[in-house]
């Protein structure tokens, strides 16, 4: 169906009341949209529904009589206002008049609304006089700039005129107001998204690079310049008629985005979330090659969004200097190339990019110079041209560029701005083939928040942070390590190169390894440096999977860990790699409990390395110090040596390996103040001042089979994560369970109610009947659309233990079905490490069977196929009963 012929029906209705055909119109332009989206160019689309919806707004208009009312005008407004509309984006209108409406017409105008609504349409409207409207709109930019896109569809012509008239007057927001409002704006709305379009699932209107950043260049544009249409920028010489035309070329290719994500989410979304980026790129005719696909599409996405950016920021730029009348307070000549102009590097002549060479050279001046706040618009379309220009081969097949580059990896200076703006403008990816390959590369999973080159430019600015001001107050070890390296720049080698082998298909820190080999031949690094980074990215998730999933206090795997690391050199480097890997992943990933466990590996690793003594006795040691820490404070809070050792002689040696003086204080106290203890009761405590990992939790009682698996669902119902659960059993058959548990975001329990309500659901659950606990938590959207098949395997420790590593997805109830199985296998859990990965939760368990020893194969062989029956079957919306 045409839209003409979409209009001829909409002629054709002649009664108001007739609501069935008002929405058959409306149905029949969603075909017409569906059918024609891969026909039609998007432009044409997008304008179209919205001469679609001024027909349909107008008969209603006119069929109610509302046309009739002197100084009552319709106006369109915001994005209609500009007669452009996606499939489901809200239809924005004001209703405006000269005087408070009389209440017949408010009736009518009420009745006009809710037809629109009944037919299916989003509106978003407001009943306003002039004066109302213009009071409202000098208080809020949002109305002020919807009225500057405000489009006349109805009614009177001199009420819109007079709207107009006071938009346009002197009393209004003015040019600078305007523009340092909108300015603000797009700054705070970048920051919203961590200030990267690089997102793996990005808004496609609010993410930075994306439509919302085009439009502002309209807003100011027709506010300051009066300017109707984006080509006569060019004519003020703002815009080259070439970028132009790049603006609208990457326009629309969000508009086909947007277009897509509306019709297949079926709603006003503008997320492009994993859930819909199949069906996008199948939209779009990238293919059905399902994340092959996806792929092609996100990358083309990413690299339109960066055009779009440094677009934005071009005209911006000119903008605030032409709005705000700015005069160049500061211009220093640096050499004969460049100049600083209040800040901002300037070129001084066209041919200041002409070779690859120079591109690599402005680097260094940029690092050379720290006062340097950002590029000069000017600078900027001399790069984007020059990048242009040298496509044919990569940067570093010259020699004199591979010169140049090591200096910048060796320079203080570099990995500051310098490193943004190589990263940001595509020079990175000019230099570097393997870099190519990853700019715009997506990452199928919930524990990445960005694509792989965003995720190792953020990694590098972490490092770089360490050498700085705020590393030696936030991370002080990391700091230190910075400080003391003879060679920085090895470190920022492998953080370069640890993800660049993703994507192809093997294991990535091998194909990293084997890049970076060849690049330490062609950069001339010496053997010992280039085995120092080859090792680093080989084993570049070594410490991270050491410390969140094994056992660190066991002997054994110190040793195996100390093995590999070799030397306290490759520690430090390892140490300070893993922490910015964990902090670049995802900005909501990093958090205490994490940094404890790489602490307490780093410290332990640490000694191991510099005595040579076995673990053992260091641990030893350990429990000695522990002991007599927790003692004296004991005692100097009032209670006997006496009482504190008996209780202590209850417990294995372990109990005070894997407890620090502050954890077996608490304890203690608790458990000497609670001596009386019911032979039925379960004593449950929390504190949030034990533990600098989170908010430990203990239980001490009678043992009990499923009071680990009726706690864990408990919890997670409540939604708290158990990051570390310690099982002491008494030598009298008590049992003092700890738990170091987080809220959903990662923080501490910190709230006495909450901690309180916490205790109180446990009690309520460990005093019912029977040991069933129906947890209602339901699996979160994004997870319902990955696959994570349940993987598991077993070790046996020195102390004749069972380890089992289970990996499955974190589906609600995970940790209670999994210890429910403990449970009817008759088997002891005897410590759990709980890590959640994105979806995948890599779990650590400690177990032992009915006689006190390690499972035989043929219990693990069993209790693996009913833990992958058990785990499998779990459907998104089950509800789990622990």
């Amino acid at each position: 169906m045409a839209l003409q012929s979409l209009l001829g029906q909409i002629r054709q209705i002649n009664n108001i009341d007739n609501v069935a055909a008002f929405k058959a119109c409306v149905e029949n332009s969603y075909q017409w949209l569906n059918s024609e989206s891969s026909q039609v160019d998007v432009d044409h689309l997008v304008t179209g529904r919205a001469v679609f919806v001024d027909a349909l707004l107008r008969q209603a208009w006119q069929l109610l009589e509302l046309d009739k009312i002197k100084d009552l005008s319709l106006v369109a407004v915001g994005g209609y206002g500009r007669g452009q509309l996606q499939p489901y984006s809200d239809v924005d209108l004001l209703l405006l008049s000269q005087k408070p409406p009389a209440e017949e017409v408010k009736t009518k105008l009420g009745s006009f609304i809710t037809l629109l609504w009944d037919i299916g349409l989003d509106i978003g409207q407001a009943v306003r006089t002039i004066s109302e409207t213009i009071k409202l709109a000098k208080q809020d930019i949002t109305i002020a700039t919807n009225l500057i896109e405000a489009r006349l569809l109805s009614g009177s012509h001199t009420t819109f005129e007079q709207l107009q008239q006071k938009v346009q007057g002197k009393g209004f927001w003015n040019s600078k107001d305007f523009f340092l409002a909108k300015y603000e704006e797009q700054i705070q709305r970048h920051a919203k998204f961590n200030g990267t379009s690089y997102n793996l699932e990005p808004n496609v209107k609010e993410n930075p690079g994306c439509l919302r950043d085009i439009q502002s260049i309209g807003w100011v544009a027709k506010k300051h310049f009066k300017v109707l249409k984006g080509r006569e920028l060019v004519e003020h010489g703002y815009f080259t008629a070439r970028e132009f035309e790049e603006l609208i070329e990457c326009r629309n290719h969000l508009w086909r985005i947007r277009f897509s994500l509306h019709l297949v989410a079926g709603r006003s979304e503008n997320r492009l979330l994993f859930d819909y980026q199949p069906q996008v790129a199948k939209r779009l005719g990238y293919g059905e090659q399902g994340k092959a696909s996806v792929e092609t599409m996100m990358k083309a996405f990413f690299r339109t969004v960066r055009r779009i950016s440094e677009l934005n920021e071009m005209l911006l730029q000119h903008f605030r200097q032409d709005i705000l009348a700015l005069k160049v307070r500061d211009y220093q000549p640096i050499n004969q190339d460049f100049a600083l102009s209040d800040g901002l590097l300037q070129a001084r002549h066209e041919q200041v990019f002409d070779s690859p060479e120079k591109l690599l050279s402005f680097l260094m001046l940029v690092a050379d110079t720290p006062q340097t706040i950002g590029l000069h618009s000017a600078t900027l379309r001399l790069l984007r041209n020059a990048r242009r220009r040298f496509r044919e081969h990569y940067f570093s097949e010259h020699a004199s560029c591979r010169q140049i580059f090591i200096r910048l990896l060796r320079h203080p200076g570099f990995f500051g701005l310098a490193w943004d703006l190589a990263h940001k403008h595509g020079i990175m990816q000019a230099y570097l083939p393997q870099w190519n390959q990853i700019v715009g590369m997506m990452q199928f999973d919930l524990f990445h928040a960005y694509t792989v080159d965003e995720h190792t430019h953020r990694l590098i600015k972490h490092i770089y942070s360490y050498s700085r001001p705020e590393g030696a107050r936030d991370f002080p070890r990391c700091h230190r390590i910075m400080q003391n390296l003879d060679k920085p720049e090895i470190l920022y080698i492998a953080a370069l190169f640890h993800d660049i082998g993703k994507g192809r298909g093997g294991d990535h820190s091998k194909l990293g390894a084997a890049d970076l080999a060849e690049f330490c031949q062609s950069h001339n690094l010496s053997d010992k440096d280039t085995e120092l980074a080859v090792w680093l990215v080989e084993q570049h998730l070594l410490m991270s999977v050491t410390a969140q999933r094994r056992d660190i206090y066991d002997p054994d795997v110190i040793h195996e860990f100390a093995g590999k690391v070799r030397n306290k050199a490759y520690l430090n480097h390892l140490y300070a790699l893993t922490l910015a890997d964990i902090r670049a992943t995802n900005d909501n990933l990093w958090n205490d409990w994490k940094a404890s466990l790489l602490r307490e590996l780093y410290q332990m690793t640490r000694k191991a390395l510099e005595n040579g003594l076995e673990c053992q006795i260091d641990l030893q040691s350990l429990v000695n110090e522990h002991k007599q820490e927790a003692l004296a404070m004991l005692t100097s809070m009032g209670h006997r040596p006496e009482q504190v050792e008996a209780l202590w002689q209850r417990l294995d040696w372990d109990y005070f390996v894997r407890f620090k003086p502050s954890q077996l204080i608490w304890h203690a106290k608790v458990l000497l103040n609670n001596e009386d203890l019911d032979e039925q009761q379960v004593l449950i405590e929390l504190s949030d001042e034990t533990s600098k990992a989170g908010t430990e939790l203990i239980l001490y009682g009678r043992d009990r089979a499923t009071l680990f698996a009726q706690v864990a669902s408990v919890l997670d119902s409540r939604n708290c994560s158990i990051h570390d659960a310690q099982i002491m059993s008494t030598q009298d058959g008590y049992v003092l369970d700890s738990f170091i548990i987080l809220e959903q975001d990662g923080g501490r329990v910190d709230s006495p109610s909450r901690r309180q309500s916490l205790k109180n659901a446990i009690q309520t659950q460990l005093a019912k009947p029977g040991h069933q606990h129906t947890n209602n938590r339901k699996m979160p959207r994004r997870m319902k659309q990955l696959n994570v098949p349940t993987k598991m395997r077993f070790f046996t420790n020195q102390a004749n233990m069972t380890l089992l590593e289970l990996e499955a997805l974190d589906a609600p109830g995970l940790l209670a079905k999994i210890s429910q199985q403990f449970v009817v296998f008759n088997l002891s859990l005897h410590m759990a490490k709980i890590t959640t990965i994105g979806e995948r939760a890599e779990d650590l368990f400690i177990l032992t069977n009915a006689e006190g020893q390690a499972l035989s194969q043929e219990q693990q062989l069993s209790l693996k196929k009913q833990l992958i029956e058990t785990l499998d079957q779990q459907n998104h919306g089950e509800t789990c009963q622990n």
